[in-house]
């Protein structure tokens, strides 16, 4: 028997999108909507994919790179998809995994044009509690992004809204030329995540 979650993907426009053209998953429309709004990937940039299981984004971005660019993700588990050429995937946990094995996983130890983090917690069903995480994570991609990140690079993080926020968007202004909170229009409605885009890196 399906379950909620199957039969509510099954009457999403996004989600039959997504598997009509060959995509991971419905949040390759996300990051299409901030690629369009902010050109965050052009053809030759190295990106960054944290949480990137299943792997909607590592597609959309190795697509847009072309063969002369380079797309590393990690996620705490491997992807069942199969990588393009200009892809390699990590397993581990950004929490503890040493920052300089992200750079080495480049053809050559290089700076990262653009960092993106699309990842969320294990939500526990209590707001502040979920939150607190999604805040843990989000300062992590931001830290990986200023340590590994290219001069004039850009910043894409997914975090959940609450009492931590305003001091999240605070360090990434201090850190980018220009800072946009945005919802997707693929977000679901119910959902509390919001991404925060800082272009122009100090």
């Amino acid at each position: 028997m399906a379950s909620l979650r199957d039969r509510r993907n099954r009457k999403d426009s996004y989600y039959r999108r997504a598997k009509r053209e060959g995509f991971a998953a419905r949040s390759v429309f996300k990051l299409d909507e901030l690629d369009r709004r902010f050109r965050l990937i052009r053809p030759g940039h190295r990106v960054l994919d944290l949480g990137c299981r299943p792997g909607s984004w590592l597609q959309y971005a190795a697509a847009h790179v072309g063969t002369d660019g380079f797309v590393v993700g990690l996620d705490r588990e491997a992807l069942t998809e199969t990588l393009p050429d200009n892809t390699i995937v990590l397993v581990g946990d950004v929490l503890t995994l040493p920052s300089h094995h992200l750079r080495d996983a480049l053809p050559r130890p290089d700076c990262f044009h653009t960092v993106l983090s699309d990842m969320a917690p294990d939500t526990t069903g209590i707001p502040f509690t979920d939150q607190t995480r999604s805040v843990e994570l989000f300062l992590r991609a931001l830290d990986l992004a200023l340590e590994l990140g290219c001069p004039k690079g850009s910043f894409v993080g997914k975090v959940f809204m609450g009492d931590g926020f305003q001091p999240v968007l605070e360090q990434v202004r201090r850190h980018f030329g220009r800072t946009k909170t945005v919802k997707p229009d693929a977000s679901r409605k119910s959902s509390s995540e919001v991404y925060v885009v800082g272009t122009q890196r100090r």
